[in-house]
């Protein structure tokens, strides 16, 4: 049974959440995942990885609030005990030294993408990070990737709708701006990783995405994450969760992730009723 060490939000509607998990810890790399159930009679939930100390035994992931499994993730406090706690899973993103790396993140997915920032600029990177935000204040984690990053870029869009910058409009600037961008790395919501794989194909520039399908055993024995990759049918769980953007059946991916869509309303509907005050 895994311990909270720490659990806060960071900005509205995303949290952090850190973990006692020794074993877990010790054997992270960039791009993997952990399954989660923040009760017994709840379900397995996949969370990136958003980095971890293999010292302190933690692993920490931030994740957004979207239905009842997370919104009961966001009601645990530290000294509170995960019901289950698995990883680290998925095959590790591939780290070399590619020359300039464009990050993309937006939400949930600037966390679980810092651990390739770090590894990638190990590793004689030249990094440039855009985040795509609805607004500026929901950038999380600026102090870390500034760090990182020889550019830090950002797509908002503001709340007065004067605004409506997305990354998938902003990527065909940057890459005018550059000499050389020899890859693009996203992570986020299946929209921002589908956008960016169209902005970017007319480009020619190689394009990995972090898919996130709808996942229940997390080790290749369920199916529910099955894809479409250059026409063969793969496994998000082992055999990514990383792969070529412009190999993915995005309509196929969209309609899978819309399967439970109903019944996930309907749970939430009823968890607030039976516990919110």
């Amino acid at each position: 049974m895994a311990h909270i060490l720490e659990r806060r939000r960071l900005v509205p509607n995303i949290h952090l959440i850190r973990i006692h998990a020794p074993e877990v810890a010790r054997r992270c790399r960039p791009g993997q995942f952990i399954m989660v159930m923040a009760d017994p009679d709840g379900e397995r939930i996949p969370l990136s990885i958003a980095d971890w100390d293999a010292a302190e035994g933690s692993v920490s992931a931030v994740f957004l609030l979207v239905g009842t499994s997370t919104q009961k993730l966001a009601r645990l406090k530290a000294g509170d005990a995960l019901a289950a706690c698995a990883g680290p899973l998925g095959r590790p993103s591939e780290i070399a030294a590619f020359g300039t790396v464009l990050l993309v993140a937006g939400c949930y997915g600037i966390g679980a993408l810092y651990p390739a920032a770090r590894a990638l600029r190990a590793a004689g990177n030249r990094l440039l990070l855009l985040a795509d935000v609805k607004a500026g204040h929901l950038f999380y984690w600026q102090e870390r990737f500034r760090e990182l990053c020889d550019r830090v870029m950002t797509a908002e869009r503001d709340l007065g709708g004067m605004s409506q910058e997305f990354a998938s409009r902003t990527v065909a600037g940057v890459a005018a701006g550059e000499k050389r961008i020899d890859r693009v790395m996203v992570s986020g919501c299946a929209y921002l990783l589908a956008s960016v794989s169209e902005a970017t194909r007319p480009l020619g520039l190689r394009t990995i995405v972090s898919l996130n399908p709808v996942m229940v055993d997390g080790t290749g024995m369920c199916g529910a994450c099955r894809c479409s990759i250059g026409g063969k049918t793969r496994f998000a769980c082992v055999d990514g969760p990383d792969f070529d953007g412009h190999q993915v059946d995005w309509p196929e991916l969209f309609r899978r992730r819309a399967a439970y869509l109903d019944d996930e309303i309907r749970s939430l509907c009823w968890w607030e009723r039976e516990t919110l005050p």
